[in-house]
């Protein structure tokens, strides 16, 4: 092991013994580019990081929120969302209610998609939504539900693509316009959620390593897109079976475009296409 992995290495132990922070789990590459940026952002260097951390907690809370990656858009990856809408969401027509959780919510934009696309089809007023996240700066930018236009604007394509457009009939175009759900105000640069979405969230800050249960429910629908690819193997498989007790059966997980469920715990799941269903074993 280099230096700077050593010193890396001292930094998670640190954070572990001295805050409710186990980044043990994490991929080290990626944790180490996460760090540089504090390092940057804060022109120290690894050592004063791993001594600062040890007695300033508000510093703690702050690096953390750095070292958490928030990426996400309205409707991302839109085939998945396709998915969601015809293969998914009619199964639960006839249930009274729907449980749903967004682990590792970022922003929120992802949160604003379900509710939108559960509004159309009529399914919103027996939907309850769970969303958590480890940060709370996204948290409290995910109630407020305002986000900058210019960067946003471009997803708009993606709003098309899943509540206007069938991808299976082309012929068949609902227009919807955004004002149902968005307020655009181009001289502010802000595209706001509508207040009858802001109202259908409970939101939660939660560390997802902790794995605790924090809900007092099974869910229908669990989304955690773009979180796991930042673990290790092992925290994953923690993970998964995290996900497999917190499911009803026949439950639904929705991850990343790009993810898959490796090794034992996927003799847990049924894979379908860009989502899986938990089965009984």
């Amino acid at each position: 092991m280099d230096l700077i992995n050593k010193k890396i290495q001292l930094l998670i132990d640190t954070l572990k013994v001295s805050s409710d922070y186990d980044f043990s789990g994490y991929s080290i590459k990626s944790f180490t580019r996460r760090v540089a940026k504090v390092l940057e952002t804060y022109n120290i260097d690894l050592d004063t990081l791993t001594r600062r951390v040890q007695y300033d907690v508000v510093f703690v809370e702050n690096v953390v929120k750095e070292i958490t990656v928030n990426t996400t858009e309205l409707f991302r990856n839109p085939q998945s969302w396709q998915a969601i809408k015809y293969r998914i969401l009619p199964k639960f027509e006839n249930q009274k209610t729907i449980n749903i959780w967004h682990a590792g919510c970022s922003t929120g934009q992802e949160v604003y998609s379900m509710l939108i696309l559960l509004n159309e089809l009529k399914m919103l007023d027996k939907a309850r939504i769970f969303a958590s996240d480890i940060n709370e700066d996204v948290i409290k930018t995910a109630k407020k539900g305002i986000y900058v236009y210019r960067f946003n604007m471009t997803y708009l394509d993606n709003f098309d693509k899943v509540i206007r457009q069938n991808p299976y009939n082309f012929e068949h175009y609902k227009n919807v316009p955004y004002s149902d759900y968005l307020i655009i105000d181009k001289e502010k640069d802000t595209i706001s959620a509508k207040d009858f979405l802001k109202n259908r969230v409970t939101y939660i800050k939660q560390n997802l390593v902790k794995r605790e249960q924090i809900f007092k429910t099974q869910f229908d629908i669990i989304f955690c897109r773009n979180v796991l690819i930042y673990f290790k193997q092992e925290l994953q498989t923690q993970m998964y079976r995290y996900f497999y007790q917190n499911l009803k059966n026949n439950g639904f997980l929705i991850l990343g475009y790009h993810e898959s469920i490796l090794g034992q715990q996927a003799q847990r799941f049924n894979r379908k296409g860009l989502y899986y269903t938990k089965k009984l074993v």
